[in-house]
C-alpha cells in the first residue's frame, strides 16, 4: 500500500505532538530562544542557588522540547521515507539537536569543576531540586573520571578518528558485503544478511550446509581485515578506560549503571554451571530431526513448521489482551487505551521503516510501529512492543522528565515479560500436541539465542579485552580459537562445532559496542523471573512489577530490580529462568515420547 491508502485507525495520530505545522515551528523557535538564554549563563551556572535552579529548569525544558521535536520529525519520516516533507522534518530535527549539543557542551565540565559538597549545599532543604537530585548524583559519580575541559575537547575531537574501526566494519559488512548467489530449491537467489536466517532454517540439511558455508566464506576471505578492525576497537576501549582512570574497559562500560564487574562474571559463571539443559536440548533436537549428526547450521531450523493459523489485527489484539490478563485490570485498561487511541501504526506501506519499535517523547508517549502480517510471529511482536510502550507510559506518567527514561539495562524486561505471558497462554490453549510443541520449542529457541548465546558473546568480549590488557598478542587465529572453544563449551558434544563457526565472532556488529550484549541475557532472565512469580501468584509480585514499570531511572537499575524481587547480583534469578527452560524441555520430551508410542497426530 501507499501511505495514503492505509486506514486512519491503523496509523499514528501525530497530533499528540503538534496540532499543526505552525505549532511545530514555534516549538523550534522557542527551543532556540531558551538555548540562547542558557548559553548566556555560561560561567555562572552554580554562582548561587537561584542561578543553579534556573539553569536546571532551562536545561530540562530544552531537552523536553528537543525530544518532542526530534521524535515527531523522525516518526513522520519513518512513516514514509520517500516523502519529502518527512525528510525535511528529519533534517530540521538533526540540525537542532546538533546545535543544542554543540552549544551546551560546556555544561558538564563547568558543573564538575565544583566540589559535590558545594552542589549539595546549594540544593539543601529545597524541594524544588528534588526532581534533579538523582541525575546530578549520577553526573558527579563521573567527576574522578572526567578530565580538564581542554583534555575533554581533545578527546572529543579525536572521537571521530577513534571510531574508525566501527565505521569500517559497518562499511565492510553492509555496503561492501557480497555473499554471492546460491541455488535454493532450483531457483537462484542472492544470499544476504536479511535472508540468511530464513535460508539457514531450510528443511533440507544439505541446503542448510551450502548456505552456511557460502555465507561464512566471506568472513574467512576477510578474516585478517576484520581481525585488525576488531583489535582496533579493543585498543580503543582500553584507551578510553585507561585515560579515564578505570581498571578495565569492562568496568568503564558498567560504571554508568553502577554495576559491579562481579555481576557480569556472575552471569557467566552461573551459566557455566547450568550448561547441561542446553546440551540436553541439542540432544532432543538431534533425535527429533532424525539427523546422523547435528551441526551448527541445523540449530536454526524450526522443529515444528510454523503455525498455519493467521490472524486479523483485531484478533491479534484480543489474543494479546487475554494473554496479558495476569497483569491486572489497570494494566489491561491502559493497554486498551493505547490500542484505541491511534498510537499503533499497524501495517507495512511503501517507504515505511522495516521492523517494529516503540518510541515517544515526554509530552507524547507512547507510539508503536509494527509491520503486521497476520502470522503468529507478528502477534508476538505486538505483545513485545506493547510491553515497551507500557513501560514508557508508566515511567513517564509517574516520573519527572529527568527520571523518566529507563536505562538500557532494564529496557527489554517489560517486553519479554509480555512474551513469556503470551507463550504461557499459547501453551495452555494449544489445540493439540503438535501446536503445543511449536510454542514450547519457540520458547526454548529464544532462550538459547538470548541467554546462552549472548552470554557466550559476553564471555568472548571479556576474554579478548583481558588478553589485550595483559599484553598478549591478538591475531586472527587467537580470535578464531577463543571463539571456537567457547562455542564447543556452550553447545556440547551433541552438536558438531563446525570449523567455520569459529569465524562467527567476525560478523557480530554488537562487539563494536563493548560489553553490551550481556544486557540481553540479564534482561531476559529477569523477565522470566518476574513473569513466573506473577503466574504463580507470589504475594506482592504484581504490585512490585507495576512499581517497576513506573520507576523509570529514579534509581540505579539493580536497585530498581531488587525492589521488584529480582537480585541480579545473585544466582537466584538466573537459576529460576533455567528452571523454566528445563520444565519446558521436559514437556517437549514427554510429547515426543507420546508421539513415538502412539504416532504423530
Amino acid at each position: 500500500m501507499k501511505r495514503c491508502e492505509v486506514k486512519e485507525n491503523a496509523k499514528w495520530n501525530l497530533e499528540y505532538f503538534f496540532k499543526n505545522t505552525e505549532e511545530y515551528k514555534n516549538s523550534i523557535l522557542k527551543t532556540e530562544e531558551l538555548l540562547k538564554e542558557l548559553v548566556s549563563m555560561k560561567g555562572s551556572l552554580t554562582k548561587d542557588k537561584e542561578n543553579f535552579y534556573k539553569f536546571l529548569n532551562l536545561d530540562d525544558e530544552i531537552e523536553k522540547n528537543l525530544e518532542n521535536i526530534y521524535v515527531y520529525s523522525y516518526l513522520n519520516h519513518y512513516s514514509d521515507t520517500n516523502d519529502e516533507t518527512g525528510k525535511k522534518l528529519k533534517n530540521q530535527a538533526d540540525k537542532l539537536e546538533e546545535k543544542v549539543a554543540n552549544e551546551t557542551s560546556f555544561i558538564r565540565s563547568e558543573l564538575l569543576s565544583n566540589d559535590y559538597d558545594y552542589i549539595l549545599n546549594l540544593m539543601a532543604n529545597d524541594k524544588r531540586f528534588d526532581e534533579y537530585r538523582f541525575s546530578i548524583e549520577k553526573m558527579f559519580r563521573y567527576k574522578n573520571h572526567t578530565l580538564s575541559e581542554a583534555e575533554e575537547r581533545i578527546i572529543s575531537l579525536a572521537s571521530n578518528a577513534l571510531g574508525t574501526a566501527d565505521n569500517a566494519f559497518s562499511a565492510l559488512d553492509n555496503a561492501d558485503v557480497n555473499f554471492g548467489k546460491i541455488i535454493i530449491d532450483g531457483k537462484e537467489v542472492e544470499l544476504t544478511h536479511s535472508n540468511y536466517i530464513k535460508l539457514i532454517g531450510h528443511k533440507d540439511q544439505n541446503t542448510r550446509k551450502r548456505v552456511f558455508e557460502q555465507y561464512y566464506k566471506y568472513y574467512v576471505d576477510h578474516k585478517e581485515t576484520i581481525a585488525e578492525l576488531y583489535k582496533g576497537q579493543v585498543k580503543q576501549d582500553i584507551f578510553y578506560s585507561t585515560i579515564r582512570k578505570y581498571h578495565s574497559p569492562l568496568e568503564a562500560s558498567l560504571y554508568g549503571d553502577n554495576i559491579n564487574v562481579e555481576v557480569y562474571k556472575n552471569l557467566i559463571n552461573t551459566i557455566h554451571e547450568n550448561l547441561e539443559p542446553i546440551y540436553e536440548y541439542m540432544k532432543v533436537r538431534k533425535e527429533y530431526m532424525g539427523v546422523k549428526e547435528l551441526h551448527m547450521y541445523d540449530i536454526y531450523t524450526d522443529l515444528i513448521k510454523e503455525n498455519p493459523k493467521t490472524f486479523t489485527y483485531e484478533e491479534a489484539k484480543a489474543k494479546v489482551l487475554e494473554a496479558l490478563n495476569p497483569l491486572g485490570d489497570t494494566y489491561i485498561k491502559d493497554l486498551k487505551n493505547i490500542f484505541d487511541s491511534s498510537r499503533v501504526d499497524v501495517y507495512p506501506n511503501d517507504g515505511k521503516r522495516s521492523g517494529a519499535y516503540q518510541w515517544g517523547s515526554y509530552y507524547a508517549v507512547p507510539f508503536v510501529s509494527t509491520n503486521f502480517d497476520g502470522t503468529e510471529d507478528s502477534v508476538s511482536t505486538i505483545a513485545h512492543e506493547l510491553g515497551h510502550a507500557m513501560h514508557s507510559f508508566y515511567s513517564k506518567k509517574n516520573q519527572c522528565h529527568t527520571n523518566a527514561n529507563y536505562p538500557i539495562f532494564l529496557a527489554e524486561i517489560a517486553s519479554t515479560v509480555n512474551e513469556v505471558l503470551l507463550s504461557e497462554y499459547n501453551i495452555k490453549n494449544a489445540q493439540n500436541d503438535t501446536e503445543k510443541l511449536l510454542y514450547l520449542t519457540d520458547f526454548l529457541d529464544k532462550f538459547r539465542a538470548t541467554v546462552y548465546r549472548q552470554t557466550m558473546f559476553a564471555e568472548f568480549e571479556m576474554l579478548i579485552h583481558d588478553m589485550e590488557q595483559k599484553g598478549n598478542a591478538i591475531t586472527s587465529e587467537t580470535l578464531y580459537q577463543t571463539y571456537y572453544n567457547l562455542n564447543k563449551l556452550y553447545y556440547g558434544d551433541n552438536v558438531i562445532s563446525d570449523k567455520l563457526i569459529g569465524y562467527e565472532w567476525s560478523r557480530i556488529p554488537h562487539f563494536y559496542t563493548p560489553f553490551y550484549v550481556y544486557k540481553y541475557a540479564t534482561g531476559f532472565m529477569a523477565a522470566v523471573s518476574i513473569a513466573t512469580d506473577i503466574l504463580n501468584n507470589k504475594p506482592q509480585s504484581l504490585e512490585n512489577y507495576l512499581n517497576f514499570l513506573a520507576s523509570g531511572c529514579s534509581k540505579y537499575p539493580l536497585d530498581t530490580l531488587k525492589a521488584c524481587g529480582v537480585d541480579m547480583t545473585t544466582k537466584e534469578p538466573i537459576e529460576k529462568a533455567i528452571k523454566l527452560f528445563k520444565n519446558r524441555l521436559k514437556m517437549v520430551e514427554e510429547i515426543i515420547k507420546k508421539e513415538e508410542e502412539y504416532g504423530k497426530e
